[in-house]
């Protein structure tokens, strides 16, 4: 199995994890052409705390039963915004709160134009500089 077969195979069993706790409006982004850190960000939403523990669990249990690695978990002791890196594919599941505040999927949609426009730092007086 190549990497892209490998990679796809990976996206779709988190997404069958995470559809299977319910999870709600889940979305997957290609983000590979913008970023070498990942192939696809997905992002799902979880009604309370313990439905975003309960859908990472899953997901977590699906992956160890199909022997996939998991490079990492942030916020999973939180339970409002967890993040788990799988190489190819990174997981954001978050509450509704959380995920109206940080938009992620608006962010990654956005990163293109971004990209291109020119660079602007901040001067000691607060104001942004080309």
């Amino acid at each position: 199995m190549d990497s892209t077969q490998a990679s796809a195979e990976l996206r779709e069993l988190v997404l069958d994890a995470a559809h299977d706790l319910k999870a709600v409006d889940v979305v997957a982004l290609e983000v590979s052409d913008m970023t070498d850190i990942t192939d696809t960000m997905i992002v799902a939403g979880g009604t309370s705390d313990r439905h975003v523990k309960a859908i990472v669990d899953n997901v977590l249990a699906v992956l160890k039963g199909a022997g996939k690695e998991v490079l990492g978990v942030e916020g999973r002791d939180v339970g409002g915004w967890v993040l788990l890196d799988l190489g190819d594919v990174v997981l954001h599941v978050m509450r509704a709160e959380a995920r109206s505040f940080y938009d992620l999927e608006r962010l990654w949609e956005n990163l293109d134009a971004t990209m291109d426009a020119p660079a602007t730092t901040a001067s000691n007086d607060g104001r942004e500089t080309a």
